[in-house]
């Protein structure tokens, strides 16, 4: 699955008490050659360096050992490599496994727990910024689901949708003189009134920035007997036929995208320049995780490419490289920075990620305090 899936109700059940062994297996991939060639070597120690851990993991029952290794095999033949993004997540239980491609680095590991990791996902679903594009016509909507990278068609909340068509009715016609203008008709503004009903309760469960595709008078249509469309980030005025293609879509996109990245980027450094102002600003690892902790972070903003692995020592980080990062180490956190997201997620905080070297002088990662 594509971070894009993580939806609030995936990630708590993803989140819930599982029957131990919950093995969570995650290592960095590569998407093009000659790169990609190490990952299936890669793949199949860290395979075998969980069975290990299985077989050597007394509170293992046999049972469960068989079951767990069966799930991982079938999760390792079901990886489509051509899917490769920055990472893989695979999950499993006795029961069930799950396969996840991440765009968001994630460090080689191996843990069993009654419950899944989910850091990598919820770092990576927090840097991919996922939005939702809907295509409309007179006739016809559709809903997809998008990162800055790709984007693909789903099917929910009765998307996509198509109005029904009426056979021509002469005696109408000359009742009013002509085929009344088709975005005056009554139909389609019944049908653009079910769109935005549809789209509210999608928005409802899973909330993202909405970008709108479609004529001016279906867009002004829509804005005007409906309630969503009004808060859209951002709007392409171009024909949608139904078949449109996900890239041809993300093409369309592209510069509705560029212009809220720019947006975007300078609201969070207003609002980073205001909190040093009023004394309400952490700069750097350890300054932040001490904020997340103590729930004072209203916002957290990160570098896109940021990772760093650190030695909890006395509530404090010290950040550890090469030699001395000891992942044996209980108090080594190799992907400190993807935890300290998902503590900040779950504290409340709004988690940004910005361009590489712009928090630079602030150890790339800075936070405006709620006080």
């Amino acid at each position: 699955m594509d971070t894009d899936a993580l939806t609030a109700g995936l990630l708590q059940e993803l989140r819930a008490a599982k029957p131990y062994p919950a093995l969570s297996l995650t290592m960095p991939t590569h998407r093009r050659a000659p790169d990609n060639a190490q990952d299936a070597v890669r793949l199949r120690n860290l395979v075998s360096a969980a069975g290990s851990r299985l077989d050597a993991d007394p509170d293992v029952s046999r049972e469960a050992r068989t079951a767990v290794k069966q799930q991982l095999d079938r999760a390792v033949d079901e990886i489509d490599p051509r899917r490769a993004l920055d990472a893989l997540v695979i999950l499993a239980t006795a029961d069930e496994f799950q396969i996840w491609q991440l765009p968001r680095t994630a460090p080689e590991r191996v843990v069993l727990s009654d419950t899944y990791l989910t850091r990598n996902l919820v770092a990576a679903k927090a840097q991919a910024q996922p939005f939702w594009a809907l295509t409309v016509s007179a006739d016809h909507a559709a809903l997809f689901s998008g990162t800055s990278d790709a984007a693909h068609e789903e099917h929910i909340g009765g998307f996509p949708l198509t109005a029904p068509h009426e056979a021509p009715n002469p005696q109408r016609e000359e009742r009013i003189g002509d085929t009344p203008s088709t975005f005056t008709d009554e139909e389609t503004r019944q049908f653009m009134r079910t769109v935005d009903e549809r789209l509210r309760a999608v928005l409802a469960t899973d909330p993202r920035p909405l970008y709108l595709v479609g004529l001016a008078p279906a867009l002004a249509l829509l804005d005007e007997v409906g309630e969503v469309a009004k808060d859209a980030v951002g709007r392409v005025t171009k024909g949608a036929p139904a078949d449109t293609s996900p890239s041809d879509l993300l093409t369309e996109l592209r510069p509705a995208l560029d212009a809220r990245q720019k947006r975007f980027a300078a609201e969070i450094d207003g609002k980073l320049d205001e909190a040093r102002g009023r004394r309400a600003f952490a700069g750097g690892l350890d300054e932040v995780w001490a904020a997340v902790r103590e729930g004072r972070a209203g916002l957290v903003a990160v570098e896109e490419h940021h990772q760093q692995t650190a030695r909890v020592d006395q509530e404090h980080l010290v950040p550890v490289s090469g030699d001395a990062a000891d992942l044996a180490d209980g108090n080594v956190r190799e992907d400190i920075v993807d935890e300290l997201v998902e503590a900040a997620l779950d504290s409340g905080a709004e988690v940004v990620f910005v361009a590489d070297d712009s928090l630079k002088e602030h150890g790339r990662i800075a936070a405006a305090l709620r006080y």
